[in-house]
């Protein structure tokens, strides 16, 4: 018995939107007859079958709009998926964080998490997308009751997205300040520093315990001009980072407006220049005094670690929010590919890029900081911060000390982070333009881009306020964290035991043109949502209330933190009780058991 929450379709209709299947005989053909070479056809003659669309809803009826977009070409699609998965944390969260739990022990629970659960989760959004050519809440008409996981995911996706920009206007302004004759951080300034400063270009100098570098005081008292407490209000938005958040959201209204026809362009260097920025600082780091103690104390291995679960855990989250599951994001992209597009293919090849990426960015970023140890003649350890600390502290720290063109590094460096912040970005924020455009296809995709970008720079302001840090945090946790966990459970729970894998793995087979391994097949069924299932738990156990540098915000913060968490989970029941009650049937049993006809 397989149970279904689904409305049910006529016999002429293909499977969610389109199969090119007109009747079930032509459906069945296409999935269980082989050529004379044993393999399954990818797509019947046009001559015989013919693209059908699916049924629309009857609490959905839209006006026809225009034609559905497709990426111009197959690698446009690979590389804003690169660019979307590979983003600011692969550069400051990946390096502090395998550093923090074993090193090179870390790279092994981390593999094993990308292949076990990251890469399955990847494969599977990919899937759904494409062959339903929807966005993250239409491709729930497979299973309609389980719709309020797509608006979970926008409702996340835009969490994430409001502070991801303010982080690029942070790398904005330190971009144009590279361009000064003397990088302003590089020395104390009457105007910000305290009696504390210490220059950063120095490297004849000694640290005392309160000793402060001045490229930290810079970011903590010119850049962000933070407050140490909330409870008064978080005060109002800077001017100067105001700008620099507005120039962010212009180059995503850029890069967006005109869909994946502007975005697949805007990939090929979104997605690429950030490694030829890795590559030139990895080679100019690894001939600095100490880089090599740097890249070796990064990958130490520490085997003890690998019996402590809060190394898992950690595996786990860096593994999923840096491939970014769980989001609606890579089933958007995804519904722009051609029906046949093999994004089993891609899937490898975009996590595998991803972890290269990690380690790319690791050895890059320690042999900066072994330098800079090396000078100061201190631990490594001591010169390592989390977070936007190692991209704003740290390493600006080392480029003040560099003897040639800092400068330069430090133009390239910052432009690199602002190119990682895009590609990003702008798949989260296609996101909420792609339902919106599914909800009303009649409206120009630049008009919807339009009110998401002003929208998302109004959101942003907030960031840019002297309490703007603790907000950027206290969202992260509640906006972004563990709700992804719940929403991904349901997502692979919804897909194969209520949609059923068995149908799943036949629309695949008839995408693909080709069977999915085994291996696969066990994820999705069983490792995959046990695995989430056990990782939500864990994360249930070892629940904390976030802080900021170790202060607890005021309860006013924390219960605006549990509304929002309160409404990206619970729009998952309320959508679920709007679709029984609309659904025929007089029991669960009857609503939930109702045949799919192709």
């Amino acid at each position: 018995m397989v149970f279904f929450l689904q409305v049910p379709r006529d016999g002429r209709t293909g499977h969610v939107n389109q199969s090119y299947v007109r009747t079930s005989g032509d459906f069945d053909y296409c999935i269980n007859a082989k050529d004379e070479r044993g393999s399954y056809p990818t797509k019947p003659t046009i001559s015989t079958i013919y693209p059908a669309k699916a049924p629309k809803e009857e609490e959905e009826k839209e006006e026809e709009g225009e034609e559905r977009q497709q990426w111009s070409r197959s690698i446009e699609f690979l590389l804003s998926c690169i660019s979307m998965s590979v983003g600011l944390g692969n550069v400051w969260r990946f390096p502090t964080t395998a550093f923090q739990n074993g090193g090179g022990a870390f790279l092994i629970p981390y593999l094993i998490v990308l292949i076990f659960i990251g890469r399955p989760l990847y494969f599977l959004e990919l899937s759904i997308g494409q062959f339903s050519s929807f966005g993250c809440v239409k491709v729930w008409r497979m299973v309609p009751a389980v719709k309020g996981v797509g608006y979970g995911q926008v409702i996340a996706s835009w969490s994430v997205v409001t502070y991801y920009c303010s982080l690029m206007a942070l790398t904005v302004f330190y971009f144009i300040m590279s361009f000064n004759k003397v990088l302003p951080w590089s020395v104390c300034d009457d105007a910000w520093a305290e009696d504390n400063c210490v220059d950063a270009s120095s490297t004849n100098v000694t640290y005392i315990n309160n000793s402060q570098s001045s490229s930290e005081q810079y970011y903590y008292n010119y850049v962000l001009r933070i407050k140490d407490d909330i409870s008064d209000g978080v005060g109002l938005p800077d001017w100067r980072l105001t700008l620099c958040l507005l120039f962010s959201w212009v180059v995503l209204f850029l890069t967006l407006a005109w869909g994946v026809k502007s975005s697949g362009k805007v990939a090929y260097f979104t997605a690429l220049f950030p490694y030829v920025v890795l590559v030139t600082l990895l080679i100019r780091g690894v001939t600095l005094p100490g880089a090599t103690d740097g890249m070796l104390y990064f990958v130490r291995f520490d085997a003890g670690k690998l019996l402590d679960p809060n190394v898992w855990y950690a595996a786990v989250t860096q593994s999923f929010f840096s491939l970014t599951v769980g989001f609606g994001a890579l089933i958007n992209f995804s519904s722009y590919n051609k029906f046949s597009h093999n994004v089993y293919r891609d899937a490898w090849i975009i996590s595998l890029t991803d972890t290269f990426t990690s380690l790319l960015a690791g050895f890059t970023i320690f042999a900066i900081l072994g330098n800079l140890a090396h000078q100061l003649d201190t631990n490594i350890e001591d010169v390592v911060r989390g977070g936007g600390g190692l991209a704003f502290v740290s390493y600006p720290d080392a480029l003040a000390k560099f003897t040639w063109a800092p400068q330069l590094f430090a133009v390239l460096f910052f432009l690199m982070l602002f190119t990682l912040g895009v590609g990003s970005a702008a798949g989260l924020t296609g996101c909420a333009v792609g339902i919106i455009s599914d909800r009303f296809p009649t409206i120009n995709k630049i008009y919807i881009t339009l009110g998401i970008t002003v929208l998302g720079f109004l959101c942003g302001l907030v960031y840019t306020t002297p309490g703007g840090q603790w907000i950027l945090d206290l969202v992260d946790f509640f906006g972004g964290g563990f709700i992804v966990y719940v929403l991904a459970i349901v997502e692979i729970a919804a897909v194969s035991y209520i949609y059923g894998f068995q149908r799943m793995f036949r629309d695949l087979r008839f995408m693909l043109g080709f069977d999915v391994d085994v291996f696969t097949k066990i994820c999705w069924v069983v490792i995959t949502p046990l695995a989430l299932l056990a990782i939500f738990i864990y994360s249930l156990a070892v629940f904390r209330l976030p802080t900021y540098d170790g202060n607890a915000y005021p309860q006013s913060a924390y219960i605006c933190g549990w509304i929002l968490t309160s409404v990206a989970v619970g729009v998952v029941p309320i959508c679920f009780a709007h679709t029984f009650s609309r659904t025929p049937g007089d029991t669960l049993l009857q609503v939930s058991h109702v045949d799919v006809k192709y």
